[in-house]
């Protein structure tokens, strides 16, 4: 297995018809990324003996920029190539946990980034998902 493979494989399976990733000429587009594990659970949240969720959006932030990271690595990049990010909050009293990760990874030299409420993601437990553009040459 190479280390491209490697790296998919270890990550949570499309929930759909669809790639991690997409080249299109020296532009990489990267789907709709969570922090769900390859296992299906999902890193930031937990549910304690009586069903209630705690979701740290801090986390779940920083697992979705690592998912995004080794999805790029599969075709040589790295998130210092990444152009334009998409972000989806389920919640916008979450944006500034969110946003204090994002700077961890970038600065204001980095992508261009939207982020937008949405009313739910494919799973209760995910409070964000992000998809990314990033240009890196063949």
């Amino acid at each position: 297995m190479t280390v491209s493979s490697q790296l998919l494989h270890e990550k949570a399976r499309p929930r759909g018809a669809y790639p991690h990733l997409k080249r299109a000429g020296d532009f990489l587009f990267v789907s709709g990324t969570s922090s769900r594990r390859a296992d299906n659970s999902i890193a930031g949240a937990q549910v304690d003996l009586m069903g209630t969720m705690d979701v740290d959006i801090r986390e779940q932030t920083r697992a979705v920029l690592d998912n995004i990271g080794d999805i790029l690595a599969t075709e040589g990049a790295t998130l210092k190539d990444v152009v334009e990010i998409c972000t989806y909050l389920v919640n916008m009293n979450d944006f500034a946990g969110y946003n204090a990760v994002y700077g961890d990874y970038f600065d204001t030299d980095g992508p261009a980034r939207t982020t937008v409420a949405v009313h739910q993601l494919p799973h209760p437990q995910l409070a964000i998902e992000i998809k990314a553009v990033a240009y890196k040459p063949r």
